[in-house]
């Protein structure tokens, strides 16, 4: 048998009270108004070192001034519990990454006298994170550069055929094989030009270039890029652009980039099907509960399910080499999670697809800032 803990029920309660604030497997820490740590359970020392009468800043980050986007501040002015993810720095010197969730104290009168602080240290998961997905991206780099010297044998052939009818035709003196064989020349180039470019917006792995953009001016580019491309393959291009959208904190390259794979894969998706009917893509955009939405539509071929599992996949496409390389979605999603949003779909085989670009403003990159020595430097939070 086992011995029993015999003690008062006032007793008890403070004993798992004492002992299970240094039990739990989480940094905990309790800060004042003025931001100064007044309680912190034994994993928080530990990891943080010396606390007492030091501000949280100083523990946490090894700040001399309190962090400009302070999620503590926050806290004790609207009362909310959040959570966030945080970079610091243990009392040893190491950089730490850590979740950290914020309670506010709330007296009986409402007042907010105290900000209790619950961490996480999940730096392992953040780097097998990144591994993870630095590995993903190189497999799928390799995947491609086989995948794109197959399909340029093929460019390349085809401008061989295209120099050869060029040259028999000027020899002839053939104005109509001239014709043709230029545009050979043309359409080759353009294959070219794709594969090179797909290819390095997706292995280039440079953070956002972000600056205050007008979020409907790459997707005015984009429509005025692709309205006589559509119109030759027999599709409607139309583009409905929101007026009353504020300025973002935007990669407008990259917002270019992916509204064009969309554009283009959307206009592919009419040329290939075998419906009759009047084939349209419609490239929109609007503002929703504080997020930037770029939407494509076609009434082209669709997808059934197994081709929509796969159309996030690296090197997966649905045209012929000589059409794509299967990146540009991949590449889209690279893009649309640097912004801090995503990409969703929904498609129906047959019918038609409309893909879904939104951004959160809330999760917009920040700029980042040069010093006078010409260095980067980033905005960061508490």
């Amino acid at each position: 048998m086992g011995t029993s803990l015999i003690m008062p029920t006032e007793d008890v309660r403070g004993w798992l009270q004492a002992n299970l604030f240094d039990a739990v497997p989480v940094s905990i820490c309790v800060i004042d108004r003025s931001f100064r740590v007044v309680a912190a359970n034994a994993r928080f020392t530990r990891t943080y070192g010396p606390w007492k009468n030091c501000f949280c800043y100083a523990v946490y980050k090894d700040r001399s001034a309190r962090c400009t986007q302070c999620g503590a501040l926050n806290t004790f002015e609207d009362g909310r519990i959040r959570s966030r993810e945080e970079q610091g720095m243990t009392h040893d010197g190491r950089e730490i990454e850590y979740l950290v969730h914020l309670v506010p104290v709330v007296q009986p009168g409402g007042e907010i006298d105290h900000v209790i602080e619950m961490s996480t240290d999940i730096s392992d998961l953040k780097r097998l994170e990144k591994e993870k997905a630095e590995a993903e991206r190189l497999a799928a780099v390799g995947e491609t550069v086989a995948g794109i010297a197959h399909g340029l044998k093929n460019v390349l052939m085809g401008l061989e055929g295209g120099m050869y009818v060029f040259n028999t035709g000027l020899n002839k003196g053939d104005a109509d094989r001239i014709s043709q064989g230029w545009d050979m020349l043309q359409g080759n180039i353009h294959r070219v030009s794709r594969f090179v470019r797909e290819f390095l917006d997706f292995a280039k792995g440079r953070p956002p270039e972000v600056a205050p953009v007008d979020p409907n001016e790459p997707a005015r580019e984009v429509f005025d890029l692709y309205k006589e491309m559509a119109a030759k393959e027999g599709v409607a291009l139309r583009g409905e652009f929101a007026d009353d959208m504020a300025e973002a904190f935007l990669d407008k390259e990259g917002i270019h980039t992916c509204l064009a794979n969309l554009v283009s894969n959307a206009i592919q998706a009419c040329a290939m099907s075998d419906r009759k009917r009047k084939y349209k893509v419609k490239l929109s955009t609007r503002e929703k509960n504080g997020s930037i939405l770029y939407e494509v539509t076609d009434n082209g071929c669709g997808m059934d399910y197994e081709v929509s599992r796969k159309v996030f996949s690296s090197f997966f496409s649905t045209k012929s080499t000589e059409a794509g390389t299967g990146l540009g979605l991949l590449t889209t999603k690279k893009i649309a999670h640097q912004h801090g949003g995503k990409v969703s779909f929904e498609t129906k085989e047959g019918v038609g697809s409309v893909f879904r670009i939104e951004l959160p403003r809330k999760n917009l990159p920040v700029p980042i800032a040069k010093t006078e020595a010409g260095t980067a430097e980033t905005n960061e939070d508490a």
